[in-house]
C-alpha cells in the first residue's frame, strides 16, 4: 500500500528528523550497465470479466471508494478468523501457481490473465480489480517498479525479477501475499536483494504478538536492512485487512514511534520493499506505477498475519 501524507504524519517525523530525504523527488536517469533491468511499461488491456455469479466487494460498483488506514482495527471473532484462513490460504494457493507461471518469454499481462482465471474458478474475486481505479486483477512490480506495477504486454527477461502481489476477496474477506520472483539467470546482487528482503520479512513476523508495539516491524525492518547494507522504501506500509481491503492499523516499514499495540484477533499485512539503491520512490502518470527514482532494483515479500494470545498466525502459507 502506498502511504498518504495525511496518515504518515505521526510516524514519519522521527524518521524525518534523523537526516533521510523526502520519499519523493525529481526523476534522475543513470545507467546501470544492463538496460533490461529498467523496465520500460508496455500496452495495458482492457480489464477482464467477472462472472456474475462471483461475490464483489463494493468498490466494484462505486469506482474510486476507499477505506482509510486510520481508526480502530477489526477485531475479528472466531467466525471472521476462519473465514480469514479460507481466503489468505486460497490467496497463497494461487500466488505460489502464478510465481511458478512466471518465466522468461511470459507477459505479464499473461500472469495478470492466469491469475484472475485461478480466482474465478475458486469462485473469489481477484481483489486489485476496480480498486481506486486499478485496471487490472493482479498488481507485477518488475526490476526498478517498487510497487503496484500494472500488468501490460512486456515480455520477462532472462535476468528480471519480479513481484508477483495476490488479494482475493472470497467468502466475504480479503487475502493477501506477495514474492519477488527470479526470472531465468539472475545475477548475484539481485539474488542477494530477493533473498535478504524475504529473509527480512521473516524477521519482522518474529516481533508479533500480544501486546507488543505496532512500531516494531518497522524497527525492525529498518535495523535488518541497514545491516545487510539496503535500503528501505518508506513509502509503501502494510494495513489492516479482513472486510476491508485496506484499513486500520497502518504498519511502518521504517524505524517509527507510530503508536497502537497488536490485540488478538488483530489481521494485517506486513509487506516490506528493500532497495539496492536510495529511498527514494515516484508514481508514473498512470498514477499508479511507483518506480525507484535512481533506476534501482527493488524486492518485496507480503504476508497476512493473525495475533493470537499466543503469539502470531501467518495465514498466507500453504500447509
Amino acid at each position: 500500500m502506498l502511504l498518504k501524507t495525511n496518515i504518515l504524519k505521526q510516524g514519519w517525523q522521527s524518521w524525518r528528523k534523523s537526516g533521510h530525504r523526502s520519499f519523493f523527488g525529481k526523476r534522475k536517469i543513470y545507467a546501470l550497465g544492463t538496460c533490461n533491468l529498467i523496465t520500460e511499461l508496455g500496452n495495458v488491456a482492457p480489464e477482464r470479466l467477472v462472472p456474475e455469479h462471483i461475490a464483489k466487494p463494493a468498490y466494484y460498483f462505486v469506482r474510486n471508494s476507499q477505506s482509510s488506514g486510520e481508526g480502530e482495527p477489526e477485531i475479528k471473532s472466531s467466525e471472521q478468523i476462519m473465514g480469514m484462513r479460507q481466503s489468505c490460504k486460497l490467496a497463497a494457493t494461487v500466488l505460489n501457481n502464478a510465481c511458478s507461471f512466471a518465466k522468461v518469454g511470459v507477459s505479464t499481462d499473461d500472469i495478470d490473465g492466469f491469475v484472475h482465471e485461478e480466482t474465478i474458478k475458486a469462485n473469489a474475486y481477484p481483489s486489485p480489480l476496480r480498486y481506486l481505479g486499478f485496471p487490472k486483477s493482479v498488481c507485477t512490480s518488475v526490476n526498478n517498479v517498487a510497487c503496484h506495477g500494472i500488468p501490460d504486454d512486456r515480455k520477462l527477461h532472462d535476468g528480471d525479477i519480479i513481484n508477483i502481489d495476490i488479494t482475493v476477496f472470497f467468502n466475504g474477506y480479503h487475502g493477501d501475499c506477495s514474492k519477488t520472483v527470479l526470472i531465468g539467470d539472475v545475477d548475484d546482487r539481485g539474488r542477494y536483494l530477493v533473498e535478504s528482503t524475504e529473509r527480512c520479512l521473516a524477521e519482522a513476523i518474529l516481533c508479533c504478538g500480544p501486546g507488543q508495539p505496532l512500531c516494531v516491524i518497522g524497527k525492525s525492518i529498518e535495523k535488518f536492512a541497514k545491516r545487510k547494507k539496503l535500503t528501505v522504501m518508506p513509502a509503501f506500509a502494510g494495513h489492516g485487512i479482513g472486510s476491508y481491503f485496506h484499513g486500520p492499523p497502518n504498519i511502518l516499514h521504517f524505524d517509527n514511534d507510530y503508536p497502537g499495540v497488536m490485540i488478538p484477533g488483530m489481521t494485517f499485512t506486513i509487506e516490506p520493499v528493500l532497495t539496492l539503491g536510495t529511498c527514494e520512490a515516484e508514481v508514473l502518470e498512470d498514477a499508479w506505477t511507483a518506480v525507484s527514482i535512481d533506476n534501482a532494483r527493488s524486492a518485496q515479500f507480503e504476508h497476512t498475519v493473525l495475533i493470537t494470545n499466543e503469539g502470531c498466525e501467518v495465514l498466507t502459507v500453504i500447509s
